[in-house]
């Protein structure tokens, strides 16, 4: 008999999806609308499974037959992903309750999506990453579709299920050829396998390689990057904020956990696929925005570019690097929650505007949100001291001690240009005429929002210890483990 395993080291997830369930229970039951009911459940149930994350016992531990592993490298990635999740659902309340979506399958959709990223994150087999992915991605679908009534969401809705369908197709192509060449789907056994085998099968190579491209479209790196502007322009703005930081930091970390875990001696095969879609995601990122006049736009292809500039800590293939990426994670999900926080305040006679000229004298208008704004923009740009400074100074760091010195010239060369584009916009809020003013006063809650993510990347140089050490101690677990 099957002895029964120890669940404590899911307790997270598992927590999240009964309470998921419950709360699609309440909904049904309830009648009436109780979205914003539902929704504060959903974020105190985010709170109440960080605390279990928090409370999970140090060291590595694995359950449901090795497919499930926890250690320091999950857990900080988890608390990013609650802490990103919970502010995508405070974010999206007024604007859902003002565009007539209030629906409280909403926020549970967020739930659910959120229960995969935590399964993506430990996963220590190639099906239980699997199961992780298409969970979150099945409710990302639907909620990038959400405003069934208006023709570009819809149309963002069946692009991304189109598309994030094709790089299933690749990732599942590329575990079928990792099992028939090594025998396993396991992480801790393929690890074993290859370290005793010695030079790898091209079998085995070819199938990293698709699994790298299934991996590489859900972070949106070129070349996989063609849904980002789509969905982003297409989706409703609350649900582009949630796309542009808890999935993208639940993938890059299950892309750093499948590469530097059971692939981890095999960093001469993959790093020059790494290598090449860097400097393609920060080219494309850095000349593509230059032109863009819709501001979600913008910020899909500068997030395309990001994580180009994150991809260059994967690159190195040591350590620091994995430190390096965890660090830049953790700082752009503060820029870019502060970023989608401003957008959604964007608001000219209660209708939503999404045009870059839209900011033109802001600082006139809203000064407080157009410092924000800047804080963001000039961080995003890598301007010293902010905290996007650190995060780019981190990767080209780990890069360079790596030997990738042409790697962080071009990393450098790229940030530069990105910054025209950035810079832009700080030029239109202060020295620009305002057309038209925007709608006052803005929610408590994405004052809040605003006034933390702008106090964190303003004075992240000032006390950056407890983000860097724990990202330090999350990376040796990973890799030392």
């Amino acid at each position: 008999m099957t002895p029964f395993p120890d669940l404590t080291p899911a307790m997270p997830e598992l927590f999240l999806a009964c309470a998921g369930m419950a709360l699609l229970l309440l909904g049904v039951l309830r009648g009436g609308n109780p979205t914003r009911l539902i929704a504060h459940l959903t974020v105190a149930s985010f709170i109440i499974a960080g605390a279990l994350v928090v409370m999970l016992p140090e060291g590595r531990a694995v359950t449901f037959s090795g497919l499930f592993v926890i250690d320091s490298f999950a857990i900080f990635a988890k608390l990013l992903v609650l802490l990103g999740s919970s502010l995508a659902v405070i974010m999206s309340l007024g604007y859902i309750e003002r565009e007539q979506m209030a629906r409280f399958e909403y926020p549970v959709l967020f739930q659910f999506a959120t229960v995969g990223m935590l399964m993506m994150v430990s996963a220590n087999d190639l099906i239980s990453l699997y199961i992780g992915l298409e969970l979150q991605s099945l409710s990302l679908y639907i909620v990038a579709a959400f405003r069934r009534d208006t023709l570009r969401s819809s149309e963002a809705g069946l692009k991304y299920f189109v598309l994030g369908a094709l790089s299933s197709g690749l990732l599942l192509y590329g575990s079928s050829l990792v099992y028939g060449f090594a025998g396993t789907t396991n992480f801790s056994t393929l690890a074993q396998s290859l370290t005793a085998s010695g030079a790898p099968s091209i079998g085995l190579i070819i199938g990293i390689v698709f699994i790298a491209a299934g991996l590489a479209f859900k972070i949106s790196a070129v070349p996989f990057h063609m849904w980002t502007p789509d969905v982003y322009e297409g989706a409703p703005t609350p649900v582009t904020a949630f796309f542009a930081v808890a999935p993208k930091v639940a993938a890059l970390a299950l892309f750093v956990r499948v590469l530097m875990g059971p692939f981890g001696d095999m960093v001469a095969q993959w790093q020059q696929i790494i290598i090449v879609t860097s400097i393609l995601s920060m080219g494309l990122g850095g000349f593509a925005a230059i032109h863009q006049k819709n501001i979600k736009r913008l910020m899909a292809y500068s997030s395309i570019g990001h994580i180009g500039y994150a991809l260059v800590g994967l690159a190195a293939g040591t350590e620091k690097g994995v430190t390096a990426v965890l660090i830049y994670l953790a700082i752009y999900l503060a820029m870019n929650v502060g970023t989608f926080a401003v957008i959604l305040c964007m608001r000219v006679n209660g209708r939503m505007v999404e045009g870059i000229n839209d900011l033109a004298g802001l600082s006139k208008t809203h000064p407080m949100m157009a410092l924000a704004l800047a804080i963001f923009m000039f961080s995003m740009a890598g301007i010293p001291p902010l905290a996007g400074f650190f995060g780019k100074l981190f990767v080209f760091q780990a890069a360079v001690e790596a030997q990738l010195y042409a790697l962080a010239v071009i990393g450098v060369l790229t940030s530069v240009v990105s910054a025209f584009y950035y810079l832009r916009i700080v030029k239109l809020m202060y020295f620009d005429e305002p057309t038209e003013a925007f709608d006052q006063p803005v929610d408590r809650d994405m004052g809040l929002v605003l006034t933390a993510t702008g106090l964190f990347t303003l004075l992240f140089f000032v006390y950056p210890m407890p983000i860097t050490a724990a990202a330090a101690r999350a990376a040796a677990a990973l890799v030392g483990g």
